[in-house]
């Protein structure tokens, strides 16, 4: 045969004692008028098997002055996940007789049976398997299958009531330890399957009614929002109803005020027309008399506008033909420039040379004179060429004159 794993055996009798113990509790509660005490067994045992559930492969946690295993940790925690936990924890930590963390956790389990939340609690705490990692190990129950099982079981305590006395009952120093002789059968618990049988369907009839009236209360209160949410808007539109009645009563009273402004203006309006009219129609017969003087007067301008015309197409042709001499007399100017540097390049040479061969030949040196006369008469030529340019030039600049002045008078 293999071996089973120790602690999976450990987790499979504890939900088995689970199991015995819900179901007894149910059972006796039912049969007892489903109204416990603290002085109950069942009630007790119950609690004592929940301690150990809990207990199931909690860490060890290094305190100042000694080593610290209790399950107020992950209890603790549940405020945080379940805020309507918040009342509960800080009930168990205003109790004046409490020392101990675990007395702490034992009257946790007793407020949150009374208040029939103790499913709902421990649910939304198994959820968070990374947050119950730090309290317990990876093999611990309520960090497998086995814990969620039980907290589906713990729903049927919701048929139950419990009077409990927390603040009287010393939690602290109260030693956990399972009666199973509570739950061992014998022969009598065997003729007692029909009463079992109707416990049970009165059970589920529970259920129902109590799951029934908790859809039915969140109904209600839905309901309730939803009224008073509705209220809310209704007094919100009533009050922008008689905004709105004052500001159409504004808005009437400023309508009347326009209408009769209107009317004024319109009066104001008419009177204005009718002796504009008569304006008009004196300024038409002034127009009218003054219409023939203007039409002679645009007839002589006229005339003089095509005889200004004509003359203007007159200076622009002959301003054409002195434009044609311009060009021509630069094309001869810049002929002459060419020549002139072409006998400037030819006179630098024969300068370089006459002074090669001046001491070689004095023939060399008349024909030097007689170069220089002639250079002398080109000179004076180029002098003569350049009065005439300047003579063309101021020519073109009286021409130029001229005709901007024609211009300007057109």
């Amino acid at each position: 045969m293999a071996v089973k794993d120790p602690t999976a055996v450990e987790r499979a009798n504890l939900l088995n004692m689970a199991k015995l113990s819900i179901k007894g509790l149910i059972e006796s509660a039912l049969s007892f008028g489903r109204t416990l005490d603290s002085d109950y067994p069942p009630l007790q045992q119950f609690f004592v098997v929940m301690e150990h559930c809990l207990k199931h492969g909690l860490k060890v946690r290094k305190s100042f002055l000694s080593y610290n295993k209790t399950i107020w940790g992950p209890l603790e925690l549940v405020e945080k996940l379940y805020p309507e936990a918040e009342e509960i924890a800080a009930s168990v930590r205003d109790l004046p007789g409490l020392k101990t963390p675990l007395g702490r956790a034992r009257a946790w389990l007793r407020l949150a049976l009374m208040q029939k939340k103790m499913a709902d609690y421990l649910r939304c705490l198994i959820i968070q398997r990374d947050l119950l990692s730090e309290f317990y190990e990876y093999h611990a129950l309520m960090m497998e299958e086995e814990g969620a099982v039980i907290v589906g079981l713990l729903v049927g305590l919701n048929v139950i009531d419990a009077n409990l006395c927390v603040k009287g009952e010393d939690l602290d120093s109260q030693v956990g330890v399972i009666d199973f002789s509570m739950y061992l059968k014998n022969d009598d618990d065997i003729g007692s399957k029909e009463r079992n049988v109707q416990i049970s369907a009165i059970l589920d009839q529970k259920n129902y009614v109590e799951e029934l009236n908790r859809q039915l209360n969140s109904t209600v209160s839905s309901l309730h929002a939803r009224v008073d949410s509705l209220e809310k808007s209704n007094t919100k539109l009533i009050e922008e109803l008689a905004i709105a009645k004052n500001n159409i009563i504004k808005l009437q009273e400023e309508n009347h005020q326009l209408r009769s402004e209107n009317a004024l203006i319109l009066m104001k309006t008419q009177h204005h027309l009718e002796a504009t009219k008569v304006d008009v129609e004196a300024e038409l017969q002034t127009y009218k008399h003054s219409r023939q003087g203007l039409d002679e007067m645009y007839n002589e301008a006229r005339r003089q506008l095509r005889e200004e015309s004509q003359l203007r197409q007159d200076i622009e042709n002959e301003l054409m033909v002195q434009v044609s001499m311009k060009h021509e007399i630069e094309l001869a100017m810049k002929l002459l420039e060419k020549d002139i540097h072409e006998k400037q390049d030819t006179l630098i040479g024969l300068r370089q040379q006459l002074d090669e061969v001046k001491a070689i030949n004095m023939e060399m040196y008349q024909k030097l004179q007689v170069s220089e006369d002639a250079m002398k008469e080109k000179n004076e030529i180029i002098g003569r060429l350049e009065d005439k340019t300047n003579q063309i030039t101021a020519t073109m600049k009286q021409l130029e004159q001229s005709s901007s002045l024609s211009f300007t008078q057109s």
